[in-house]
């Protein structure tokens, strides 16, 4: 292996863009993206997932390219290309593959290929190197080496960036773990975990989300017993964690690139070695079920046809991904029951939302609903108060909170607010 480092990031996503830019600090690096448009974005200074600031582009030393050519020079390939499923739900390693088959075609010898994309364990060594040997004609563990080191990016967060975190890394010999601790580590003070190989690290990843995917599935399914016996389940939950081990779940949408999709992959694997993996399957299915119960209960409480506004699109709050959001499940579940729906997200791009047939509404029109829903908690909902609602509600109007982040506001008299 070379000692001197140049770096190919391939994948300048939600994932990618982040961790090169900080590796740009202390070593040569090339982000690389097939995405013509996106790189034109980023040579502008722009970052329209807002995972980095236009003053971070400006400032950082960062190369970009759409030619694999001008990778030839690395000796380092960092993957971090999504890993979607299909739509009867398998393992969709496509954009893997390709990358592979790029690098395949450049890598030299000596050279480090790294994974962070989220796999089921033994695809790194059994597809990934595999694949690069087939256009290389090298030898995986001898002309060139391997090694997973799981992303954890969060989008959205501010505060668990890729700088401030743990980093696994895993290597299929003791100079490429090495090599790993020096590239990672210079960015996050050494804060590395060796896992003890690199099926152990691609397991570790693909059970993270699962289990937070489970435990949702948990709090969403006895929310929806508990509004059968008109149990409030945030005062259940809010009681409970007056126990020190209780685990803070909260009830919601399970959507995104991430927790919706990796369970997949564990269940895809479970198959494979014919292992049952009913426990998994049945957190997706609750939590894909769960925008259906949703409209079903909505409906049925308002009981007549409503011109509603869904307040949030985003899978989850302060971004403005829109890949695998259950709000949309929601939002057609509700007009298949004859509703008017309107949506507004502050977040979320109009060109994208219009993918799904929708046209974002924005709150300064003066249109009045009968009611509201609250669907993701932005910040900016937080921040609505007595007059919003006073505006935009007719009268005996009804307020959905699925996020529980109304409980202390007032409301306009004749305004009934309905926790979920």
């Amino acid at each position: 292996m070379r000692n001197n480092l140049n770096i190919s990031i391939f994948g300048l996503g939600y994932v990618g863009l982040p961790l090169a830019i900080k590796l740009s600090n202390y070593f040569n690096v090339l982000g690389f993206d097939n995405n013509k448009q996106r790189i034109k974005e980023l040579k502008s200074f722009l970052d329209k997932n807002n995972e980095v600031s236009s003053k971070q582009l400006k400032k950082s030393k960062l190369q970009y390219s759409t030619n694999i050519k001008d990778l030839k020079n690395s000796n380092i390939f960092i993957v971090t290309v999504p890993t979607p499923v299909t739509k009867s739900n398998q393992p969709d390693l496509k954009p893997l593959l390709i990358a592979c088959k790029d690098i395949g075609k450049i890598i030299s010898k000596g050279s480090v290929v790294v994974f962070e994309s989220t796999v089921y364990p033994g695809v790194t060594e059994e597809i990934c190197g595999p694949q690069i040997k087939k256009y290389s004609n090298l030898i995986s563990g001898k002309d060139f080496y391997l090694g997973y080191s799981p992303e954890r990016m969060n989008p959205g967060d501010k505060v668990h960036t890729v700088d401030k975190i743990t980093k696994v890394v895993s290597g299929d010999c003791n100079k490429t773990v090495s090599i790993l601790k020096k590239i990672y580590g210079k960015i996050n003070s050494g804060k590395i975990f060796v896992a003890i190989n690199i099926k152990t690290a691609e397991a570790a990843k693909v059970i993270e989300n699962t289990q937070r995917d489970i435990n949702v599935a948990f709090i969403n399914e006895i929310t929806k017993l508990f509004k059968k016996i008109d149990i409030n389940i945030y005062d259940v939950l809010k009681t409970a964690q007056t126990k020190w081990n209780f685990l803070n779940f909260k009830p919601g949408f399970v959507g995104g690139h991430c927790i919706g999709v990796d369970p997949y992959y564990l269940a895809y694997l479970a198959k494979k070695k014919k292992i049952e993996s009913n426990l998994i399957l049945s957190g997706r299915k609750v939590n894909n079920n769960f925008p259906i119960f949703l409209a079903k209960y909505i409906s049925n409480y308002i009981s007549k046809k409503n011109k509603i506004l869904v307040l949030g699109l985003t899978f989850k709050e302060n971004v403005n991904d829109l890949r695998n959001t259950k709000v949309i499940d929601l939002i057609r579940s509700l007009k298949k029951k004859g509703h008017k729906i309107y949506v507004n997200d502050p977040y979320a791009y109009e060109n994208e939302a219009k993918k799904m047939d929708l046209n974002l509404t924005s709150l300064s029109k003066k249109n009045k609903y009968d009611t509201i829903i609250l669907a993701v908690a932005h910040n900016n909902y937080k921040k609505l108060n007595y007059s919003f609602f006073n505006k935009k509600l007719n009268k005996n109007g009804k307020i959905f909170d699925l996020k529980a982040i109304w409980r202390n506001k007032k409301f306009p008299k004749g305004i009934e607010y309905i926790i979920l």
